[in-house]
């Protein structure tokens, strides 16, 4: 998964060009970090592990910009789908310039939450998603991406009729109740897991790690609730049931591997944090996690929940077959 990448990468990503003329120091004062390392944080943010992805000039892979802006598109789809079914709304129009092709949101609404937590839940990730967008967008300064088109109806009845989960001419709304927005969550969470995950071994900054670590722990506490949540609302078996295809159909997307797990175990018994036999987390590649988000198998660049693409250098899914 990471041939051609080392931890020389961090450093050599620093001294690369942005995406524009930005220079380095411009790029890491932009940042905020000056001093920390802002490729290593790219790298992180975005929780991508790079094999194969389109590597930038000198063949040591993307640029630092390169990286961030992979990163940015994924908040903005995981913002967009909190905020609307959090508020109704989705994200201010000061939030989303930038540079590539511009593109609105289809589907999103405000969700009407049958319980205290769920509410909570969908209030404390929105916020959170919500300020990596801008965190990110103040880091990239004029090399920020605008936010791609972003399919929050189509995409969501494509991947739950392609798992099995409705039949087809059905619809899967994922904004109709709080099981369903449960279930759409649980998509993105557990992809973003696996996501941080792939970058870990590219860190070597411990100022860094420190704070890649707490983000990958954010994100497993995402997931974590999605899952105790969905077990708990389980009365007959119908919701692990459910889940138990949308990961199988995660996992017929990236790759021949089977890694992706659904919230029970083959006993029956809860499977809360999904892990190999030494009880760690795998990890997903920048492509693996494209062809989730593509909803394709094969290497294309667009599809899915991003049906223009995402923008940016990195933009490719890989060929999984």
């Amino acid at each position: 998964m990471f041939e051609g990448f080392n931890k020389q990468f961090i450093r050599n990503s620093i001294d690369r060009s942005a995406e524009n003329p930005m220079d380095r120091r411009r790029f890491l004062r932009a940042a905020g970090l000056t001093g920390v390392g802002v490729a290593g944080l790219g790298v992180l943010g975005s929780g991508i592990a790079y094999a194969g992805d389109g590597a930038a000039e000198g063949g040591g892979g993307p640029s630092d910009a390169a990286v961030l802006n992979f990163a940015l598109n994924l908040e903005y789809l995981e913002a967009e789908f909190y905020l609307r079914a959090l508020t109704g709304e989705g994200l201010k129009d000061s939030q989303i310039d930038g540079s590539g092709t511009p593109g609105e949101v289809t589907g999103g609404r405000k969700v009407e939450f049958s319980t205290k937590l769920g509410a909570q839940y969908a209030k404390e990730i929105a916020a959170d998603e919500n300020a990596h967008v801008d965190f990110l967008r103040k880091a990239l300064g004029d090399a920020k991406v605008a936010r791609p088109a972003i399919d929050l109806e189509a995409a969501f009845t494509a991947a739950a009729t392609a798992a099995g989960v409705i039949k087809q001419g059905e619809t899967f709304d994922p904004f109709a109740d709080e099981t369903s927005f449960l279930l759409g969550a649980f998509i993105f969470e557990d992809v973003g897991v696996t996501a941080y995950k792939g970058a870990s071994p590219l860190v070597s900054n411990k100022t860094f790690l420190e704070a890649a670590a707490g983000i990958l722990a954010v994100e497993a506490y995402h997931a974590g609730l999605v899952r105790t949540v969905l077990l708990a609302s389980d009365k007959d078996g119908s919701v692990a049931e459910t889940v138990g295809k949308i990961s199988d159909a995660r996992d017929s997307l990236d790759g021949p591997d089977d890694l992706d797990q659904g919230i029970v175990d083959d006993n029956g018994d809860a499977n809360i944090v999904p892990t190999d036999a030494n009880s760690i987390a795998f990890s997903r590649s920048a492509g693996q996690v494209l062809n989730i988000a593509y909803l394709s198998p094969k290497s294309v660049t667009s599809g899915g929940f991003f049906p223009a693409g995402v923008n940016g250098e990195i933009n490719a899914s890989a060929a999984s077959g």
